[in-house]
């Protein structure tokens, strides 16, 4: 059972990813067809990050209340029911509305399936917890694959979005009968958090610099390379892509790291990483070495989410309790991260307004010894 278990999420993983990778590769279309500006996008895009936190506070109910495997098959079910909303609207509220619910059924997703694998996890002798994330990964490059090979052929989102439901909807089918029984994980009744101790806040604040930096990365390395190093739109790319790259590889070997030396050298190694290779990106003016920083940078931020969840699994009534307050605090970075490093880099500059993330990085080393 704990390996067809562990297939199952692994799978369920891989779809949560390739549901966001089909959407953002098709957000140019989506902005087009409802004739949206840029900042009209930008708050429509704020309905993802919306929808999600308001969502994480239930998630964790909800999986103590009824156990991870329950809440994984709602869950799953309702990104395939809302994948295809964003490209049914007629304008720009609709589509903020069919992004708000999309994020809140992935928000709800995420905290399930981690809930879900931090139980998987716990009928190894070894971690595995990496692995999933890993899959998530490679679902999201999948998705964005699928997403610009359909673009590149004419092919109009809600297609697109249909097919990839019924991807999903097949997963969601066939993990049925091999995710762990719904009692696992059910926690008794009374508070879902049962209290805040300073080993969560010291979890949440690990999550809120890791997920706080990663956004920066997909939001701004491009930017940053284009505007403030030259580069030019098509090669300011390449820092994301090696970002991308990175974060998987490292994912794929961080369960065998972890094993090998423990959580919190794991973590004290991420976070030193994600913040030497952030400094080095912007200390340096010439474009390949900036891309090699941004590379440290995914690899150092590879093991960071699965390292806080697989702890939060452990400080509460359940493992859905503990994640969903770290994640709540990590999505909540996700929130606010853009809009204040976009008001620091118009203060100042972006270069300048990146090292207030190398400071966030720079702390999770401190924090480390909070994922034991």
């Amino acid at each position: 059972m704990p390996r067809a278990a562990r297939a199952a999420v692994t799978v369920v993983f891989f779809a949560s990813g390739a549901s966001f990778g089909s959407w953002v590769a098709r957000v140019p279309a989506l902005q087009e067809q409802v004739g949206a500006t840029p900042a009209e996008l930008g708050l429509a895009l704020f309905g993802v990050a919306a929808g999600a936190v308001l969502a994480l506070p239930v998630a964790g109910l909800l999986s103590v209340r009824l156990g991870s495997r329950t809440v994984v098959r709602a869950a799953l079910l309702g990104v395939a029911i809302s994948l295809p909303l964003p490209a049914l609207a007629p304008s720009l509220l609709p589509l903020a509305l069919g992004f708000a619910a999309l994020g809140a059924a992935n928000a709800v997703l995420d905290v399930a399936m981690n809930a879900h694998g931090v139980v998987v996890e716990n009928r190894y002798a070894r971690p595995i917890l990496s692995s999933f994330h890993a899959s998530f990964s490679l679902g999201g490059l999948a998705g964005a694959a699928f997403g610009g090979i359909a673009a590149g052929l004419g092919i109009e989102p809600l297609p697109q979005f249909l097919a990839a439901s019924g991807a999903i909807l097949a997963i969601w089918a066939w993990s049925a009968a091999r995710m762990l029984p719904r009692e696992v994980d059910v926690g008794a009744p009374g508070p879902v958090f049962g209290g805040v101790s300073l080993g969560l806040a010291a979890l949440a604040a690990v999550a809120f610099a890791g997920m706080l930096a990663e956004g920066a990365a997909g939001d701004w390395s491009a930017v940053y390379l284009n505007g403030t190093l030259g580069t030019g739109e098509g090669a300011a790319t390449a820092a994301f892509i090696a970002f991308s790259l990175t974060m998987t590889a490292g994912r794929l070997v961080g369960d065998r790291l972890t094993a090998r030396i423990g959580s919190v050298r794991v973590a004290r190694a991420a976070g030193l990483a994600a913040a030497g290779g952030l400094a080095l990106a912007l200390l340096t003016d010439d474009a390949l070495v900036a891309v090699a920083g941004f590379a440290c940078l995914g690899a150092g931020l590879s093991v960071v989410v699965p390292t806080v969840y697989r702890a939060a699994g452990t400080k509460t009534v359940s493992p859905g309790a503990g994640i969903a307050a770290v994640s709540t605090v990590g999505y909540g970075a996700f929130l606010i991260g853009p809009v204040a490093i976009g008001f620091l880099a118009d203060a100042t500059s972006l270069r300048a307004a990146l090292w207030l993330v190398v400071a966030l990085l720079a702390a999770i080393p401190l924090l480390a010894r909070s994922v034991r």
